[in-house]
């Protein structure tokens, strides 16, 4: 098996509602993203899934998020935008994007500071 790995950021605001803490009032992350992809077999030039192809597929995944405040988001309407939520969500949409015979979504990793983070996998 094989997997590859990029990593991108975006900045945005939220809060979490409910929460007994700081959380609670707005605030913003620069938020990290990793999204891992496997497949079994490499293409007739030795690539597993195409860097380029995961990188425009998380750019636009990321696009409506950055500079946002996401609790204003569809996505995240009756949810908390926490980084368990926003791995979630992120792994949906790239799963979407990206599955096939051939590759598909390992992993989706976010971290909202250092040492902080929160991944999702099936």
């Amino acid at each position: 098996m094989f997997e590859v790995e990029i990593t991108r950021n975006f900045s945005a605001a939220h809060r979490l509602d409910n929460y007994n803490g700081d959380c609670s009032r707005l605030h913003g992350h620069n938020w990290i993203v990793r999204v891992a992809a496997k497949a079994e077999k490499l293409d007739n030039i030795g690539i597993s899934v195409d860097f380029r192809k995961l990188k425009n597929a998380l750019d636009s995944v990321l696009a409506p998020m950055d500079h946002t405040n996401l609790n204003e988001i569809p996505a995240f309407q009756g949810a908390n935008p926490t980084s368990e939520i926003i791995a979630r969500h992120i792994y949906a949409e790239m799963s979407r994007a990206i599955n096939s015979s051939s590759a598909k979504i390992a992993k989706v990793t976010v971290s909202e500071s250092p040492g902080s983070t929160a991944s999702y996998y099936e």
